[in-house]
């Protein structure tokens, strides 16, 4: 069980001006299953790369249980990390691949001939061992690199965007799969992606960057119903903001006065944000929280529809029951229905 500590941890590669991870203080817990996450560019693969001694820090400190991992080589630290790309050895069978780490610490061949066999019925593919990497699927060679990590114990998982060479149909296999290995191991994982979906699905905790600077660091829900700034906001699908003034609670916009309780800041200037599917289109008159507006457009979606909505001028997607299609329109006029616990107060 391994705990990982990153304490001001900076990377500037030479001949750049700006750094590539900017001062990031991380704690992952043993046994946690933690996401990087942040559009390309930002740090993530960066980061990973510094945890498993692949790259230097300019500064800072990586510490696994307390013990700093910066003198210690990649081969001693108990990290393995899984590239994007696999990287099996084609002239080697499946069973001569997973083994690998084995026969370099010196393993005799019927212990590795056993692990071997164990490691494949963990990710699923018994009986593989004599075929080439070549005549498996891309998820089953993403398979037979998970199962060559884990065979030697790692202290840490480190998986470099593992599901992006997937289709649909298999990331969400991978997915269980991970998930699975992970709780039955309880090792420590880190993962790179820069899909926040699959980020909410696997991770326990996500760690949000932005070129080089961890932004927010919270579970999988807190990024939905209370993001730290609208770029994370917007990051996470939210698509309505408005600005205004907060005080006490209250939201004084062009639009009218609402409720908003909660929030990053309690006063000052401020941005209501709702997700789209948070609005609740056709609130009774009289209702708190509410606003009279224009449908102006609508989708169907077939799990849902998806309609604009002006309101004096300022425009919200809703995102409805595929349903309300028998009782909405282009044209109709509706009250949308701000509900106090599901608005939140950004700073502007």
């Amino acid at each position: 069980m391994t705990q990982v500590s990153i304490s001001h941890l900076n990377k500037i590669y030479p001949g750049a001006t700006a750094k590539a991870v900017d001062d990031l203080n991380l704690e992952i817990e043993s046994g946690e299953l933690y996401a990087l996450l942040g559009p390309s560019g930002c740090g993530k693969t960066t980061t990973m790369k510094m945890i498993a001694g692949l790259l230097e820090p300019t500064s800072g400190d990586v510490l696994f249980n307390g013990v700093s991992q910066n003198p210690i080589p990649p081969e001693k630290r108990g990290a393995v990390m899984v590239f994007q790309n696999y990287l099996l050895f084609p002239y080697m069978s499946v069973g001569e691949n997973v083994g690998f780490g084995l026969k370099m610490r010196g393993v005799d061949k019927e212990t590795i001939q056993k692990k071997v066999a164990e490691m494949l019925e963990l990710v699923q593919l018994p009986g593989v061992e004599d075929r080439r990497p070549k005549q498996l699927s891309g998820g089953q060679q993403q398979r037979i690199a998970l199962a060559r990590a884990l065979i030697v114990q790692p202290n840490v998982l480190l998986l470099d965007e593992p599901l992006s060479n997937l289709d649909a149909h298999l990331r969400d296999e991978m997915r269980e799969l991970i998930r699975s290995i992970q709780k039955d191991t309880q090792i420590t994982m880190l993962f790179v992606t820069h899909d926040q979906e699959e980020a909410v699905i696997l991770a326990d905790k996500i760690a949000l960057m932005f070129d080089g600077v961890l932004h927010q660091n919270d579970t999988p829900n807190k990024f939905y119903e209370q993001p730290a700034t609208e770029q994370i906001a917007r990051f996470f699908g939210g698509l309505n903001f408005l600005p205004g003034k907060l005080d006490g609670g209250q939201f004084d916009s062009s639009i009218g006065r609402f409720s908003v309780p909660q929030g990053v800041i309690n006063s000052g200037e401020a941005l209501m944000s709702i997700r789209p599917e948070s609005i609740e289109m056709g609130a009774a008159d009289g209702a708190a929280n509410i606003a009279k507006g224009r449908i102006i457009s609508h989708v169907y979606m077939g799990t849902h529809s998806r309609y604009k909505v002006m309101v004096k001028g300022e425009l919200f997607q809703v995102v409805a029951d595929p349903q309300s299609i028998r009782h909405f329109k282009e044209g109709d006029e509706v009250n949308l229905r701000f509900a106090p616990e599901k608005v939140w107060a950004l700073p502007k």
